[in-house]
């Protein structure tokens, strides 16, 4: 079955097309959001409101772009509303701590980051670089994220993000040298 037909089937309701939607992409989603939000019920909460949002929104979907594309530029957008309003809630934690408030809210976690796609004898590295990752600017993360653990063209970048290609080029060329710096930091400090 072709893309069009695919997403004829989608428009027209089709819960067949949609079960098989969710099967092809759940995963891929998932492992998406689960990479920038570093939180297992996070991921799967966004990754369930991504599919909704697709379902609803299908009929707007103009195909200008391929379906994946457009998959991913909803799940990334979900991802990061969901990081400006902890961004948000984190502020509001540290203004009510300082009028005597309460409720402070925690929003930094020292537990080991884990990906569910790395096998057991490469988890220690890949927290180090998980974490690692995590530290860079959002917009780095995002599309560092998406083109090396999403394996995502440029071009694919430039479109879900809403950047052009030489930002996403940008992007990635900074946040590879970022990512350099904080692992030489790293393995200079665990390596002596």
């Amino acid at each position: 079955m072709t893309e069009e037909n695919f997403i004829h089937r989608l428009k027209e309701g089709d819960q067949n097309a949609y079960q098989k939607l969710v099967s092809q992409f759940s995963d891929r989603v998932y492992n998406t959001v689960f990479s920038l939000l570093r939180n297992q019920e996070d991921a799967e909460d966004i990754t369930q409101e991504v599919f909704t949002e697709v379902f609803q929104s299908i009929h707007r979907f103009r195909e200008q772009s391929k379906l994946s594309t457009w998959i991913y530029r909803i799940t990334v957008t979900k991802s990061l509303e969901l990081l400006r309003s902890r961004r948000r809630e984190k502020r509001s934690g540290i203004i009510l701590s300082l009028f005597g408030k309460e409720h402070q809210i925690n929003v930094s976690s020292n537990e080991p980051f884990y990906h569910p796609g790395v096998s057991l004898e490469n988890k220690e590295m890949a927290a180090v670089l998980f974490n690692a990752i995590q530290r860079l600017p959002l917009h780095q993360r995002t599309a560092f994220i998406l083109n090396k653990l999403e394996n995502l063209s440029y071009a694919e970048l430039a479109e879900i993000m809403g950047v052009s290609m030489s930002s996403v080029e940008s992007l990635l060329f900074r946040a590879k040298k970022n990512l350099k710096k904080l692992l030489e930091v790293y393995y200079e400090q665990n390596l002596k």
